[in-house]
């Protein structure tokens, strides 16, 4: 299955350098990609307003449903330094439901951006 994602340009860059190997999305609402991403899936990176410029392939994928506190703090302590969060993400993040943690396999930087037709102001679509 692929994915459209929309990321912040440094964390592309992270991604794109190796830094960031796991991408991490956490909401108080169950939207994608919870339960819709798997092994094998390809995610296209798009910068918010921009084109896409890179897609790399899901190496597995952690998925937690009202993760209690504890849960919360084993996702800081064992994945924070992979998934090159913001300092202040946590801070803003207090309340997690959903959580999902990808696992970055292959990387792709694509040479000529492509472009995606999308007019709404979600961060995650799933293309099938």
């Amino acid at each position: 299955m692929r994915h459209l994602a929309i990321f912040t340009p440094e964390a592309v860059q992270a991604i794109f350098s190796g830094r960031k190997k796991i991408d991490g999305r956490f909401s108080q609402i169950r939207i994608p990609p919870f339960l819709k991403v798997a092994a094998g899936d390809v995610v296209l990176l798009k910068i918010a307003g921009e084109k896409i410029v890179g897609q790399f392939t899901v190496d597995r994928v952690l998925f937690f449903d009202h993760p209690r506190a504890f849960e919360v703090d084993e996702i800081k302590r064992k994945y924070g330094r992979d998934l090159v969060l913001a300092r202040t993400f946590w801070l803003d993040h207090e309340k997690v439901n959903y959580a999902t943690l990808m696992f970055i396999k292959t990387v792709t930087k694509f040479i000529i951006p492509t472009e995606v037709i999308k007019h709404d102001l979600l961060p995650w679509v799933v293309l099938g």
